[in-house]
């Protein structure tokens, strides 16, 4: 018989999940027992844990094989009856869901910072996900951190570490554990829901695209279906090989940190389409031979397109896009009489609408897509999306755009990212500009005059919840817009991001340098904000 310890600890005060669960840097989550403290913590907090199936599974990245063993022993000693995980230890985000939903789990944890760096100095993150597939509601994850908080001991099981790196069967006691290939299940769904036959007739006639999965977990996925399955010549997908450290790169894909495929898509005999994934799957970049295609834009092409797919043949039930998104999919809503919800950011607040029939497709601006197939999003899904329009349409990416633009207008859009900046400074740059706001219209600001300015407050349309303080909105006149808001998932300091956004019907203003259009919103929003003054920053961290 398996022996069952209770370990008594002293509190962490310092695990408060975000809307990406609890982040830290990996020598955080190495202390001694603050794994097993927060763990033990969702394990109380989920009701109906004893004899339940769950999902867990990571990104591949530093830490993640350790943790997993530590929470099936932690699992076993609270009753969990089952545990689905993959082949060593790897799942990304999409592929999770997908098995949550599939196999009737009571839930997930998954092991991951998304997009964040990996390795011994780098992020590592655990998340609780509920039935549906999606991300915990607040309710819950209000309910994990006060029980961290009062929590004086946890129980495990003291068993050896199992073997975790093929398929297969083993245990722990009386829990049983199921190690399965990550690939088999989600590669199953995307042949149900886009045409593999039109895409495989695509690659066949000479099509070239590039894949760079960045190190990171999406690699044996995308080997799979797009060479395996659809016939894309070897060598398609780059970077296809999970590392703990990501290769020593940071697994976001944005044109800044997937720039050796932004070089090889803008040079001279540039594949036919680009695309990329991060570090746990659920995000994506889109890039036709020499035009970058924001995450915005591809949401809104997305949407017009989707009926091309076999999944969305009848039609989309409507759309939604997060707060800081552009409004180009507002646009194409509009044009086909669809329903289309602003939330604010987390893909919760997607789940939710979801689940009750209200959307079909739905996006973030930080490059995450997804729809009705699972309750993540997805960053595959996305591009073979794109290769499904690809094909069905026998037009380039570019002119897809372009023509895309010609009918509905272009939103110019940016986002600039202020890291690492002095969580005080952020938080009084955010004071104040909310303390302004009635005072702002009718005023004018680097030549735009303010048309409306709020704090974005979000009225659930299903349950009737009520999310408030989701970010700083400025509406200008001349059809610009500004939405300030710190991000959650940053592991030290503050992220201060600022979108920034400018509409232009006029197709002979399309093919503008987006600084150039976006100088005087960038503008506006510095006098707004004083961001230079209060950060001391003459240029964002980041800009995408």
């Amino acid at each position: 018989m398996t022996e069952i310890a209770t370990v008594s600890v002293t509190p962490f005060l310092d695990q408060r999940p975000g809307t990406s669960g609890l982040r830290k840097k990996v020598p955080v989550f190495q202390q001694p027992h603050y794994v097993e403290t927060f763990v033990q913590a969702i394990l109380d907090s989920v009701e109906g844990i004893a004899g339940a199936t769950l999902v867990v599974g990571g990104d591949g990245r530093y830490f993640n094989r350790e943790a997993i063993q530590t929470i099936l022993k932690l699992a076993a000693a609270n009753g969990v009856a089952h545990v689905i995980t993959g082949s060593g230890g790897l799942l990304s985000t999409p592929a999770a869901s997908n098995l949550i939903r599939r196999r009737k789990a009571l839930g997930g944890i998954i092991l991951s910072a998304s997009h964040n760096p990996g390795g011994p100095d780098g992020d590592f993150g655990i998340k609780y996900n509920v039935s549906h597939g999606g991300p915990a509601p607040e309710s819950l994850t209000e309910a994990v951190y006060a029980r961290t908080r009062s929590l004086n001991g946890y129980r495990i099981a003291r068993a050896p570490d199992v073997a975790i790196d093929a398929p297969g069967r083993t245990a722990i006691g009386a829990m049983t554990i199921e190690i399965v290939d990550p690939v088999a299940d989600y590669a199953a769904m995307m042949e149900q829901i886009v045409d593999f036959p039109a895409i495989r007739a695509l690659f066949a006639g000479g099509f070239r695209m590039r894949f760079d999965a960045m190190s990171a977990v999406t690699g044996p996925y995308a080997v799979e279906i797009l060479e395996r399955r659809l016939g894309a010549p070897a060598g398609t997908v780059i970077n296809s090989v999970p590392l703990p450290d990501f290769g020593g790169h940071h697994p976001d894909p944005n044109p800044v940190h997937a720039a050796a495929l932004m070089t090889e898509m803008m040079g001279p005999g540039a594949p036919d389409f680009g695309a990329a994934s991060d570090g746990d799957g659920d995000r994506n970049l889109i890039v036709a031979p020499g035009l970058f295609v924001s995450p915005s834009d591809s949401l809104a092409v997305l949407a017009a397109q989707a009926p091309l797919a076999p999944a969305y043949a009848e039609g989309l039930a409507g759309v939604a896009r997060s707060l800081p998104t552009s409004r180009a999919v507002d646009r194409v809503a509009r044009a086909l009489n669809l329903p289309v919800y602003e939330t604010p950011t987390g893909w919760k607040f997607f789940a939710t609408l979801l689940d009750a029939g209200k959307i079909t497709l739905c996006g973030e601006e930080s490059a995450g897509t997804g729809s009705n197939h699972v309750r993540e999003k997805d960053g595959l899904w996305a591009v073979l999306l794109w290769l499904n329009i690809l094909a069905r349409t026998g037009k380039p990416a570019a002119d897809i755009v372009r023509e895309h633009w010609a009918a509905h207008g272009r939103d110019y859009y940016s986002r600039h990212d202020y890291e690492e900046i002095d969580t005080a400074i952020a938080d009084a740059l955010m004071a104040d500009l909310r303390a302004s706001l009635p005072g702002l219209p009718g005023r004018t600001f680097a030549g735009l005059t303010v048309k409306a300015a709020d704090d974005f407050t979000y009225t659930d349309p299903v349950d009737g919840s009520v999310t408030a303080r989701q970010g700083v909105r400025i509406l200008f006149e001349e059809d610009a817009r500004v939405v300030f808001r710190l991000s959650g998932t940053g592991t030290s300091g503050a992220t201060l991001r600022v979108y920034l956004e400018r509409f232009e019907p006029d197709t002979s203003r399309h093919g503008l340098d987006p600084a150039e259009v976006l100088a005087p919103v960038v503008a506006a929003a510095d006098a707004l904000a004083g961001i230079r003054a209060r950060t001391k920053r003459d240029e964002p961290s980041v800009i995408t």
